[in-house]
């Protein structure tokens, strides 16, 4: 077993869960940062790849990353490994903080952190949707990117189809309309 290398795998997936405050959708982009800038184990297509892929299946994102980008790296133990990494800080947080911020929960201290957090999040997730923009325009090129996510803004927000539901949809679409010419011109 490689000591190191789950280290590091406990030590990424712990980061982004201490790290991820309000849930799922604020991890995404520490976790991005760990696997893909800090530790280099995917690249930003197989990150946007395994993103949608979790986002089609049930459960908490976080610990389905964890769980498949530890088995992808270190096998059934880095499985785990990311799991609990994932899954510990929460369970820690909730026992330790739940206490404490149920007794100060009415405090302006408390309202006023919970509040300042949220634009944080938000910044966090535009810059990885601005970059998988980037990387879609590689791929599809501008024009079918931008509306793709025109529709899907529509279908979500205002014709209130579920995200899985419209992930399903594009991830079927992408692969109905890739070109096989370009994809062999990729592979050599």
């Amino acid at each position: 077993m490689d000591w190191k290398l789950h280290k590091d795998i406990f030590i990424a997936f712990f980061r982004s869960g201490m790290l991820g405050y309000g849930g799922g959708p604020s991890t995404i982009p520490l976790v991005h940062k760990e696997v893909v800038e800090h530790f280099k184990w995917m690249t930003d297509e197989e990150f946007a790849d395994v993103l949608a892929l979790a986002n089609t299946l049930p459960g908490p994102i976080n610990t389905k990353m964890s769980g498949y980008i530890g088995y992808r790296v270190g096998g059934w133990s880095g499985l785990l490994n990311g799991v609990l990494a994932t899954v510990m800080p929460t369970v820690i947080l909730m026992i330790g903080l739940i206490g404490i911020l149920s007794t100060f929960r009415d405090s302006r201290v408390v309202a006023g952190m919970t509040q300042a957090v949220a634009p944080v999040v938000g910044v966090m997730l535009f810059s990885l949707a601005y970059g998988f923009m980037k990387q879609s325009k590689k791929g599809i090129g501008w024009l079918q990117t931008v509306i793709l996510a025109i529709v899907s803004l529509v279908a979500y927000q205002f014709l209130m189809i579920h995200p899985a539901i419209i992930i399903g949809i594009l991830l079927l679409y992408g692969m109905l309309s890739r070109n096989p010419k370009k994809l062999k011109k990729r592979s050599t």
